[in-house]
């Protein structure tokens, strides 16, 4: 029997979810841009989820490589091996920029802040 669970599992939607909301994140992160409120901590409360969600998405792949490597082991393509490396590679490194750019932006925020006091 097919259940809501066992479907998602079965075809690999899981990292789907995180990946969704990421891109969710995203185009919040881009209307704050639009709007001028790029230096808000709207903007790092966005790509901590945004960073959250690549970690996440990071973990799932980590722990459905075994599953690849038994597909590749049944159908003889070693190339479904590289497909899960480099899904985990983009999505570590999406995360590592996500936090370097929460990081920077707090900083400016922090800055802007500083010199609004001073003028």
């Amino acid at each position: 029997m097919l259940t809501e669970g066992n479907f998602t599992h079965k075809y690999g939607l899981d990292p789907a979810i995180p990946f969704y909301f990421a891109l969710y994140q995203a185009f919040k992160l881009l209307s704050y841009i639009d709007q001028n409120k790029a230096f808000s901590e709207l903007s790092v409360i966005a790509l901590k989820k945004i960073k959250y969600c690549a970690i996440t998405i990071n973990i799932l792949y980590v722990v459905g490589m075994p599953l690849f490597y038994l597909m590749a082991e049944v159908d003889d393509a070693p190339g479904i091996i590289v497909i899960g490396l480099v899904m985990i590679f983009a999505s570590m490194v999406i995360g590592v920029f996500a936090a370097v750019l929460q990081k920077l932006l707090k900083e400016a925020i922090e800055i802007k802040a500083e010199n609004d006091l001073t003028v």
